[in-house]
């Protein structure tokens, strides 16, 4: 009889000395901090030194002139000090990644979201099932999306197993945080008879395998966990989603999946299930507390309400929902019914790997959004108004609403929280990003790395406090 996988035991902390009460840094970098603990609010903190253990967890955040801040630096094993053209930041939440779509970044947007999947998705996602293909990819992706500020991503994989395993290592490898999913899918209309799970069993199995294996990896600082992933409802039988969930419940474990991406998709469910996908999920045990939904342009007010009262949230990826689902996500109606938003990049749907394009994608789409785009209507009918969001709010998806989202210590340096964190130089030659005396003033400077920042800008990576790029 199959077994269900057993939750992994939390990592350990550090045995310290019971009599010890101060903890020692492991590192100390001191500078200017630049991040937003809310969508509305950008916290600037200059002249700061962050203290963080071993672990990677930030201990304090001082005042770098006060006598704590001192002794942080004094103490710590390694110091970092950054320069005054050198801005630290939390590092970037990408909260839906399609790993196997790496290869086809850039390309193939050209036809709806239904051909999209048959002529160039799945074809490209059976190569998987080499594991030298999926390895030369993985080895390629991976300390990319680090270089461009990727420090936590939430990876759906394939169907294959191994290729699931073998993007988690590589994650661990690297020092990439990252949430690694096995797609699931079984329906014989929804997915190509050469590309999908043989049954609902079958997938079910080996799903729950896959979070085996990916929690008997040794990962001592719980950077790699595995996430449930049904592809989204078209692609799956009521079975296997009814299974899937039983499988959350027990094992505990996050869920990821697409919902009411694209008029087709949405419709789709509810002509088949007589509900829209939000409700349908919830029926099939799928909708969670941190259940990551990709997309939901297309959500109700209910939809949204539902999602909130549960701990859900949603994966806005402005760019690729421009391309495939013909409606704008209104961001702010969704924060202001209490719904987790982070954002995503949707390689390969989204065009681009950086999360900080996608964060001046996001007050793109807003902004049209707010105002509208028909020309022949009159100038009240044609938007939205109260919908456009600003710099400081989309950064806050792309750190601490990705962490609020998956319900982790991530987004913010702060104590308590993991030092995950990118250092954005200001005077790289070339470059544009630049601030200047007597005109930029820290919000201007904010500003500008999100709207600008490239990755040869950003000179370092920190994952649990550890440098992993740069």
């Amino acid at each position: 009889m199959f077994t269900f996988p057993k939750p992994r035991a939390a990592a350990v902390s550090p045995a310290y000395d019971s009599q010890v009460t101060i903890r020692r840094p492991a590192l100390a970098v001191s500078g200017t901090l630049l991040q937003t603990p809310t969508p509305q609010s950008l916290e600037v903190r200059e002249h700061i030194v962050v203290a963080v253990d071993d672990r990677g967890e930030v201990i304090e955040v001082h005042a770098a002139d006060s006598d704590a801040g001192r002794s942080a630096v004094s103490s710590a094993a390694a110091t970092l000090a950054l320069t005054n053209a050198q801005r630290l930041l939390p590092g970037l939440i990408d909260t839906h990644i399609h790993a196997p779509q790496w290869p086809q970044l850039g390309t193939g947007l050209d036809i709806p979201l239904e051909r999209w999947l048959f002529e160039y998705t799945f074809p490209l996602e059976s190569r998987y099932a080499d594991p030298a293909f999926a390895s030369d990819v993985w080895q390629q992706m991976v300390p990319t999306l680090l270089a461009h500020g990727t420090t936590t991503a939430v990876y759906f994989a394939t169907v294959h197993e191994a290729a699931t395993l073998l993007l988690a290592e590589t994650c661990l490898q690297h020092g990439q945080r990252a949430y690694v999913g096995r797609v699931a899918m079984d329906h014989p209309e929804g997915t190509p008879e050469w590309y999908r799970d043989a049954d609902a069993r079958a997938g079910l199995e080996s799903s729950a395998r896959s979070i085996e294996q990916i929690r008997a990896l040794h990962d001592p600082l719980g950077l790699v966990e595995p996430i449930i992933t049904p592809r989204f409802i078209p692609a799956c039988s009521d079975e296997l989603l009814r299974s899937l969930g039983s499988l959350a419940e027990q094992t505990g474990v996050l869920v990821q999946t697409h919902c009411s991406e694209s008029d087709w998709e949405h419709q789709y469910v509810i002509e088949r299930h007589g509900c829209t996908d939000t409700e349908s999920l919830a029926r099939f045990g799928l909708l969670r507390r941190s259940t990551v939904l990709a997309h939901g342009n297309h959500l109700s007010e209910v939809d949204l309400g539902t999602i909130a009262a549960v701990g859900a949230g949603v994966a806005h990826c402005p760019l690729s929902n421009s391309y495939f689902a013909g409606a704008v996500f209104p961001t702010r109606r969704a924060q202001g019914l209490g719904v987790h938003v982070g954002i995503g990049s949707d390689v390969s749907g989204g065009a681009h790997p950086g999360l900080l394009p996608q964060c001046a994608m996001a007050v793109t789409v807003s902004r049209m959004f707010d105002d509208g785009v028909d020309a022949a209507l009159a100038t009240e009918r044609r938007g939205v108004p109260g919908s456009r969001i600003d710099t400081v709010s989309a950064f806050h998806l792309a750190t601490k609403g990705g962490a609020d989202l998956l319900g982790a210590p991530l987004g913010l340096i702060e104590k308590g929280r993991s030092f995950d964190a990118i250092v954005v130089d200001l005077d790289r030659p070339l470059s544009p990003l630049r601030a200047w005396t007597g005109i930029d003033n820290e919000e201007r400077i904010f500003e500008k790395i999100v709207r600008l920042a490239a990755p040869a800008d950003i000179s370092r990576v920190f994952v649990a406090g550890q440098t992993v790029s740069g």
